[in-house]
């Protein structure tokens, strides 16, 4: 009887998560940078489908091995996996100017979009092509919730607008990936041409808007060439991002909400550094959270492991939470790095040879260490199970840095505790919005 018990109760969670990939109420989730969906709910699609059914059935029928492919590509991960990807691996070309914020907005815009989109689906409840009409075939999964707009044609709208906006060397590439996938979903039977359009313009609007917002937000003026004139402090020619901490937050009230205090004389921490003996486990740590985005990468593990990808609404918040999380976490870090411009270990002893050559900013607090703690209080929050996991990856990440040589143990241990605080403020504005919007 135990057994049949647990098996009910097993099949009752797997068809409640089944359900709740349709995320009816998604439409009503608060956003992060427009104040409400409200003026975004699309007009009624077409009464009449003929056209559009005409139009699924063509490509359908020019649909070959190569389109084949390219259907089974654009439909690998949530809506805006692949732009995600793009963004993480070009934003850093540009963080002395735009990238952490192209980085936030294409992460942030992506959900207000999605809830903007799942206002308008729930609103008018458009069949997808292979439910309306028995002659689409369906290439790929059936997702549940309706068809207009086309939630993966909003992820390509936001993404062509941001990316071209701030990368425009990128904007016919991207473009042109953007017709891609929304052909490929007409192509698959999972949306119209009307659906993928109006997506399209959609999430175009929201990020158009949400540039013109967050205009003025990071401070990234260049550095006046100005150290405080004390001995014992860090030095340089060429500061990275000095007025990063000046900058406008999204979920912290300002940057310095929880600067820590002033750091040591790092005597001991000297010390300690020197008489560390460097495995080829230590080595390895160090080099795995200096070359890989190891962060990023276990966002996107979990939400195929949680099948998260097979529910845009809560894929694309995760994404936002952890883009904001990254960027209040990296302005809170920065904030107190240049408040107190804390030394280097190679600056502090000239005669220590670190792993790794230091970056060319204060090493109080260490910037992996917090961002870690941050995307570690973060995670936690979604995925409560593997809270352990992600602590631990945290103190590893923070570790890595001390193994590389190039920041004391109390560097780490101060950005691990402003990083959980960060992490914990962005889950509270996070659950309190969402509690307003149930309301």
């Amino acid at each position: 009887m135990k057994k049949k018990a647990f098996i009910i109760a097993l099949l009752l969670v797997v068809a409640a998560q089944m359900n709740a990939q349709t995320e009816p109420k998604a439409g009503t989730w608060a956003t992060w940078l427009i104040p409400s969906v409200a003026p975004y709910r699309l007009p009624p699609p077409p009464q009449n489908n003929n056209q559009d059914l005409r139009e699924v059935l063509a490509a359908q029928r020019r649909v070959d091995s190569v389109q084949q492919l390219r259907i089974t590509y654009w439909n690998m991960g949530a809506p805006s996996y692949h732009w995600k990807n793009m963004m993480d691996k070009i934003w850093m070309s540009d963080a002395l100017q735009n990238g952490f914020t192209a980085y936030l907005l294409l992460n942030v815009a992506t959900y207000d979009a999605t809830v903007a989109a799942w206002d308008t689906k729930f609103a008018y409840k458009r069949q997808r092509p292979f439910v309306a009409s028995n002659k689409v075939s369906a290439y790929l999964p059936k997702p549940e919730s309706p068809s207009y707009p086309c939630e993966h044609s909003v992820a390509a709208g936001v993404a062509v607008t941001i990316i071209g906006h701030f990368f425009p060397h990128l904007a016919d590439s991207v473009q042109r990936m953007a017709q891609e996938a929304m052909q490929s979903r007409v192509a698959a039977g999972m949306a119209y041409p009307s659906d993928t359009k109006a997506g399209f313009e959609l999430g175009q609007r929201i990020a158009q808007r949400e540039i013109e917002t967050t205009k003025g937000y990071f401070d990234n003026r260049p550095w006046d060439g100005k150290i405080p004139d004390q001995p014992g402090l860090w030095k340089g020619k060429f500061a990275y991002l000095p007025y990063a901490g000046n900058s406008k937050t999204i979920a912290l009230e300002k940057g310095n909400q929880f600067r820590p205090g002033p750091p040591p004389d790092f005597a001991k921490d000297m010390a300690e550094l020197k008489n560390h003996q460097r495995t080829m486990r230590s080595m390895g740590n160090a080099l795995e959270f200096a070359t890989q985005s190891v962060w990023e990468d276990l966002l996107d593990h979990k939400i195929f492991e949680y099948n998260w990808h097979l529910n845009p609404p809560r894929a694309a918040r995760a994404y936002a939470l952890a883009a904001v999380g990254m960027y209040d976490g990296f302005i809170a870090c920065w904030d107190a790095k240049y408040a107190y411009w804390g030394i280097r270990p190679e600056q502090y002893d000239t005669t220590f040879q670190p792993l790794l050559n230091a970056p060319p900013f204060p090493g109080y607090p260490s910037g992996h260490a917090a961002i870690g703690s941050v995307l570690s209080e973060i995670y936690s929050s979604l995925f409560p199970a593997d809270e352990a996991y992600f602590r631990q990856r945290a103190k590893e990440g923070a570790e890595s840095r001390f193994q590389a040589g190039i920041h004391f143990r109390t560097d780490n241990e101060v950005a691990l505790e402003l990083g959980q605080k960060v992490g914990k403020a962005v889950v509270v504005m996070s659950e309190k919005r969402k509690v307003k919007s149930d309301e």
